[in-house]
């Protein structure tokens, strides 16, 4: 006889690009029947939003004390990659976070669950499942996209004869795999960052394509946030790449803000500004918390948005380099916009979400992570991408591919970028003539991410998966059986 119920574990890596997709991801699970087990650290447990109180019963944040010595270089009190100075503390959080092995076993040794779904960064969760008996499934925030730039899993390690792609040259072009028209690829300057950054080792000695390979190769098949919709061609090649099954999870959008909740006399203020601009003539900008601008990029996106004579809300995090807020933007930048009452400049943290689903905004100038992607795209916004880290070229290459994206140029060599650039893909973006395709485009997409019955399709696959896993595990079959 069936179980009614299903557990699983999830164990995201501690960053909200991360944590986030996991935590609508359980959201979606416990909608779909299934008991979850959120497993992360006390501060951010704490720090992840609430899920809706029906749901509540169904989902358990278990917090996992970060152990971390006297003599670790990390901030006191970081257990995120938010927390963090600069980028070379990172490898000592994820080093912290790999000696949660013993507290995670711990868990699943006195809980029993049924599944454990882990971050393709996490591969010694797969040894705990292989120890305990728990099957594990993989699960990747990033997009399909930016998993197949990557695999195969040989290609990770050099397993099998096969050459690790460590040159600039390999990351500069799509790979050999990919069978059909690609441009998803990075450019000269961020492959030379790429190389050590994907192929090092880092301070317990494995290359996060090593942490990538292993988990791939561990898991009972690999779950994905993306949909066939968006690019359906790049989830059907991983699965045939990586020999088991590639389940798309769907693009797990946050729920939409059902009505505006705005505390603090500055964003009611600035939400009564918004209510008098036009209808999605404002463009929203935004490149979250852990892009670490320099002044000269601040310089040059702010002066590429006055060039652009578009209407913009900025929401801007004061840079490490900064003494105080009015020592951010250029000097007299404040007061010119101020006076054209059409642009406004939020410091500290903003609530993204209302913003964004406010009908003046109409486009966004953001990095093109992948979640802040899908957010924009709900609510059919042109987007401007400008792209730092980790797998946001690769993002910002797929979404001009699929005609719903302009890039801002930046030098060859160095990635350095003018006002002028801004200025250009802006306008393009929102107003040009060589912009309305995309604008078409970009309303036929939220249309697809608003169908809550294409999402709930996906999750009804992804457990009926899991409960077959275990169908097959009750009976003695292997889960590919």
């Amino acid at each position: 006889m069936e179980r009614e119920t299903i557990h699983v574990v999830l164990l995201p890596l501690p960053a909200f690009g991360h944590m986030m997709p996991f935590h609508q991801l359980a959201i979606a699970l416990a909608e779909a029947g299934v008991h979850v087990s959120f497993i992360s650290t006390p501060k951010n447990t704490q720090r992840l939003p609430k899920p809706p109180q029906n749901l509540s019963p169904k989902i358990s944040f278990v917090s996992l004390p970060l152990p971390i010595s006297d003599s670790s270089p990390l901030p006191k009190g970081a257990e995120a990659t938010v927390d963090l100075i600069s980028g070379e503390q990172l490898p000592y959080l994820i080093k912290a976070f790999d000696l949660l092995h013993k507290p995670l076993e711990k868990f699943v040794v006195e809980h029993s669950p049924d599944w454990l779904i882990i971050d393709l960064l996490t591969p010694w969760a797969t040894d705990v499942g292989k120890d305990c008996g728990v099957p594990v499934l993989g699960f990747s925030p990033f997009s399909a996209a930016t998993c197949l730039f990557w695999a195969p899993s040989e290609y990770l390690t050099g397993d099998g004869q096969k050459r690790v792609r460590s040159s600039l040259e390999s990351l500069t072009t799509p790979p050999e795999w990919v069978t059909f028209p690609s441009s998803v690829a990075y450019y000269s300057f961020e492959a030379a960052g790429k190389l050590n950054e994907f192929y090092g080792d880092d301070a317990l000695g494995i290359s996060p394509a090593k942490r990538l390979a292993k988990t791939i190769n561990a898991s009972q098949a690999m779950a994905i946030r993306h949909s066939r919709e968006l690019g359906g061609e790049y989830l059907s090649l991983y699965a045939k790449l990586i020999g088991k099954p590639a389940i798309p999870a769907g693009l797990l959008p946050p729920e939409k803000p059902k009505e505006r909740q705005i505390t603090g006399e500055s964003w009611v203020g600035t939400f009564k500004w918004l209510d008098l601009q036009e209808p999605r003539s404002v463009v929203f900008v935004g490149f979250g918390s852990e892009c670490r601008l320099s002044r000269e990029q601040v310089y040059e996106i702010a002066y590429g948005l006055e060039e652009s004579e578009l209407p913009f809300l900025w929401a801007l995090r004061k840079p490490l380099w900064a003494k105080d807020d009015v020592d951010v933007l250029p000097p007299g930048f404040s007061e010119r916009t101020f006076d054209h009452k059409r642009q406004k400049v939020c410091f500290g943290w903003a609530p993204q979400r209302e913003i964004l689903a406010h009908p003046s905004i109409g486009g966004s100038l953001f990095h093109a992570g992948w979640g802040s992607t899908i957010e924009a795209l709900q609510f059919g916004h042109c987007l401007v991408v400008l792209p730092f880290m980790v797998d946001q070229g690769l993002n910002a290459r797929f979404l001009v591919e699929k005609g719903l994206a302009f890039e801002v140029e930046r030098g060859d060599h160095d990635g350095s970028f003018e006002r002028s650039d801004i200025a250009r893909a802006l306008r393009g973006a929102m107003v040009g003539k060589e912009g309305e395709g995309m604008r078409a485009r970009s309303r036929d997409v939220a249309a697809v991410i608003g169908d809550r019955e294409i999402h709930e399709g996906y999750i009804a696959g992804l457990v009926e998966f899991l409960k077959a896993g275990l169908r097959n595990r009750n009976n003695g079959s292997s889960l590919h059986a």
